[in-house]
């Protein structure tokens, strides 16, 4: 499945639509270039799993949690991790069951990131659009 975002405001909202589609243990990876969305798809996910706390990339911290109504949302980011081992000593592993767990720059180290996981590609078409490519589990 694919959708054009023709605004950061459209970005946001494909996250909030997502996140009622959502339930513990989901995994979620987002793939793309630098500035293609992926944080403003997770401040519109977050806002719609009920997260009242500011959303903001996880670049230098790895990962965040938000506490929302009905399970945390872990938020991380693999941008400047340099290897698989420095990703696996974060205790990515133990997010994957306590709620929804959204990682950025998750085709990085492939192998960490679980099957069953959905992917979304963040493709730059122009300066303002970009188009989201939905593949794995969907709901």
């Amino acid at each position: 499945m694919e959708t054009i975002c023709k605004t950061v405001e459209e970005t946001i909202d494909a996250g909030r639509r997502m996140a009622p589609t959502l339930c513990r243990g989901d995994i979620i990876s987002l793939e793309g270039e630098l500035g293609a969305g992926k944080t403003h798809f997770v401040k519109g996910l977050a806002e719609g799993l009920g997260v009242l706390d500011l959303v903001s990339s996880p670049t230098f911290t790895v990962i965040h949690e938000y506490e929302g109504t009905a399970f945390p949302l872990y938020h991380m980011d693999l941008y400047r991790l340099e290897s698989e081992e420095e990703a696996r000593s974060l205790g990515m592993e133990d997010c994957f069951a306590a709620g929804v767990t959204v990682i950025e720059w998750g085709d990085k180290f492939p192998a960490l990131i679980p099957d069953s996981a959905q992917r979304i590609r963040f493709q730059v078409l122009s300066e303002t659009n970009r188009e989201l490519q939905f593949s794995g589990k969907q709901k």
